[in-house]
């Protein structure tokens, strides 16, 4: 028996009161709604039409069961409502999981604009630097590092690939003349993210392709960028940050690129957005793809200003 099924026909029987009526208003014919309303009775082992040649009524347990069924009935349809609202107009809790570093400096302005464009979605961001099962941590989406995404069957969309730049504060440039050949960074103060993270060697491509592996022995060595951005601000040394981290510094003057003239190799900074490639994709989730795709095609992160820092030892 399809209960739920039994339970409509039920209810359009006690309203009509008459099998013939609830048939007509049901589509169906007056067997298979007598059969139904059977069906229950003998589920729940109770009487709950009295049945004569001229009129139905309901017993006292039908009186009881009509309004529970009612009321299970008016529940499931504005259920269905809710998330047939949700699947077509973004609404509800979006759960995002970020690239800790990057979205401390790039995501807000996005965000904003985000919760502005759709006021009925609420965000709950989680910022990690640790690799995160988007489908088993139960998040709608990411804006991740490559390295960071495990489990599952996700779709990735390419948002941005952020240049690295090597940096230091005017005042430790000051006292200490910019280096004008990697090699020279041996006679610097370095400072560089954990060795875990990025190794202990960091690569120059000169004009000409030629490339110059530097072995750094960091005097501070962090797992955060952004301690990394504040430590370079306070002139303890030299750094390689991602460009955009350090964009307002390098405007505003507080920071100063050097080796401007080289490339950094293997230091590129790639960030996905992804989500579970599921058939139904949420409303909410779905508006954020499209939404996040577009605002990091018009905001571009651009290359760092160059500024020949270098002078003669």
């Amino acid at each position: 028996m399809n209960q739920l099924q039994a339970m409509r026909v039920f209810v359009s029987v006690a309203e009509n009161a008459s099998f013939g009526r609830a048939a007509v208003t049901l589509k169906m014919s007056n067997a298979v709604v007598t059969r139904y309303v059977a069906l229950l009775e003998s589920h729940l082992n109770t009487r709950l039409i009295n049945r004569n040649t001229r009129s139905i009524s309901l017993t006292e347990a039908g009186n009881a069961y009509v309004q529970a069924c009612r009321q299970m009935l008016e529940d499931l349809e504005r259920i269905e409502t809710q998330i047939a609202h949700g699947v077509s107009v973004p609404s509800g809790t979006l759960r995002l999981v970020a690239h800790a570093s990057f979205s401390l400096h790039g995501l807000t302005p996005l965000l904003k604009q985000f919760l502005a464009s759709f006021p009925q979605v609420r965000v709950a961001l989680t910022l990690l630097h640790r690799p995160v099962d988007l489908i088993e941590e139960g998040f709608d989406a990411g804006i991740v590092a490559p390295r960071q995404v495990s489990g599952g069957t996700l779709i990735r969309r390419p948002l941005v690939t952020v240049a690295p730049v090597a940096v230091a504060s005017p005042a430790y440039l000051d006292v200490h003349c910019a280096p004008a050949h990697p090699a020279e960074l041996a006679r610097h103060t370095l400072l560089a993210p954990s060795a875990d993270i990025h190794g202990n060697e960091w690569h120059f491509d000169d004009a000409n392709g030629v490339r110059v592996p530097v072995l750094i022995d960091p005097s501070y060595a962090v797992n955060n960028s952004v301690m990394l951005r504040q430590a370079a601000l306070a002139g303890m040394g030299i750094t390689i940050l991602p460009a955009n981290q350090v964009a307002t510094d390098l405007q505003a003057g507080t920071l100063v690129r050097v080796l401007a003239s080289y490339e950094i190799r293997d230091a590129d900074k790639e960030l996905s957005l992804v989500y579970p490639g599921r058939r139904h994709v949420p409303a909410k989730t779905r508006s954020f793809v499209d939404f996040t795709v577009d605002w990091f095609r018009q905001n571009e992160v651009t290359r760092a200003p160059i500024i020949d820092t270098s002078c003669n030892s």
